[in-house]
């Protein structure tokens, strides 16, 4: 076991675990690697504010064998989307931005998005809502779109795109194919999102999105602060938190511990990157309602709010963009477990969390008193991470 740089480590019987199931996690690691499905990786486990496991496990680099070194860096993907999440929710917090605001309010472009609507539905609400907007538009043309041979109309958004919908993914807004061109900054890309027609009206679907969160959230956090969005979330973030190893623009003398070095420069860098250990200090702060190190982020109350489900049951039922998930809620940029039998995942009742593509996940469980944090750079293929830690809870 790693001994963590800022939080205290502790012999797991002492908050209730067991380090003998605890150490199925080094086994099973161990199993994924020599199957080949992953070249290592970084595991954490804090309960009660101690951390009772912390391992490394495989190879940075294959080709130099190089142990997996425990700051190593990963690429977060859309393991970012709760960092981006509590960043807005600070806003909401200081009474900058309320969830209702419309997204115009701050990016006018915003106003006049239509949504689209199919000529040929593929259920009973999308053919009762387009047979409503065909009768109200008698006298519009419907035009095929190019490269599809289903009839389309863009109709009037009736309730207007929010900062909440934007944090639930039950915007629509999927940005219609609208490229981050190099040289584009926030300012210049997220108004032209603005034109590409909303696939639903707000609220009465879960489709997962990048835009919204990734885009839009960021260029709104930039105006109503004042500050640009990496500047902010150094600052107000990763300062506050020891987040040391967390960067959206990396330095170059920190480019040797990234584990997918080509991945990330392939694409012209750019996108969080961070440690195992810098999204435990993340995870911690959530799980003490919004405060780690004498440092508070977050009221208790917002914090209660982000990890309570906020779509009903358009998550667990959810057919498009995502797998049904069964036992399993939404709240703002996090999945919520509402269920644990039904999910099947290992956590506790309330557990909140998100993961990336690129392998990433972590997760709050409030009432088990936990945080776990894995860190992989192979998608889908973190075995039985968290059940493992469940199971070793034994009071």
């Amino acid at each position: 076991m790693h001994t963590p740089t800022k939080m205290p480590a502790a012999k797991a019987e002492s908050v209730g675990m067991s380090t003998e199931v605890l150490g199925r996690i080094d086994e099973m690691m161990q199993e994924q690697i020599d199957a080949g499905h992953i070249q290592g990786g970084a595991t954490i486990v804090a309960r009660r504010g101690k951390v009772v496991h912390f391992s490394t496990h495989g190879e940075m680099d294959v080709e130099k064998s190089r142990a997996m070194e425990p700051d190593a860096l990963y690429i977060m993907a859309s393991s970012t989307k709760p960092v981006i999440g509590v960043a807005t929710l600070m806003l909401v917090d200081e009474g900058l931005i309320s969830l209702s605001d419309p997204v115009s309010k701050f990016i006018p472009e915003f106003a006049s998005q239509k949504v689209v609507v199919s000529a040929k539905p593929s259920n009973g609400d999308d053919k009762k809502v387009w047979q409503k907007e065909k009768a109200n538009n008698k006298s519009k043309k419907w035009n095929k779109s190019k490269g599809d041979v289903t009839a389309q109309q863009l109709v009037p958004v009736e309730t207007p795109l929010t900062i909440h919908h934007l944090l639930t993914h039950t915007s629509g807004l999927t940005g219609g194919g609208i490229v981050h061109k190099k040289g584009d900054s926030l300012a210049t890309y997220v108004p032209k999102l603005a034109t590409a027609a909303l696939i639903f009206q707000p609220g009465t679907r879960w489709v997962y999105g990048n835009v919204g969160i990734h885009s839009v959230l960021p260029r709104i956090i930039e105006i109503v602060s004042e500050t640009p969005f990496h500047k902010f979330m150094q600052k107000r973030l990763f300062n506050p938190l020891e987040m040391n190893n967390t960067y959206f623009y990396l330095p170059s003398e920190k480019v040797s511990k990234l584990i997918l070095r080509e991945a990330y420069e392939m694409k012209g860098g750019g996108g969080l990157v961070s440690t195992a250990e810098d999204f435990l200090h993340f995870e911690q702060m959530l799980l003490n309602g919004g405060e780690l190190f004498g440092n508070r982020l977050l009221s208790s109350e917002t914090v209660k709010m982000m990890g309570t489900n906020q779509v009903g049951d358009l998550y667990e039922t959810s057919g498009k963009g995502v797998k049904a998930q069964k036992g399993m809620g939404f709240g703002y940029a996090v999945a919520v477990t509402l269920d644990p039998i039904a999910a099947g995942n290992g956590r506790g009742i309330g557990a909140f969390g998100w993961g990336g593509a690129a392998g990433t996940v972590s997760w709050t469980d409030p009432e088990n008193d936990l945080v776990g944090v894995l860190m992989l750079q192979q998608p889908r293929s973190g075995g039985n991470f968290a059940k493992i830690v469940g199971e070793a809870i034994i009071d």
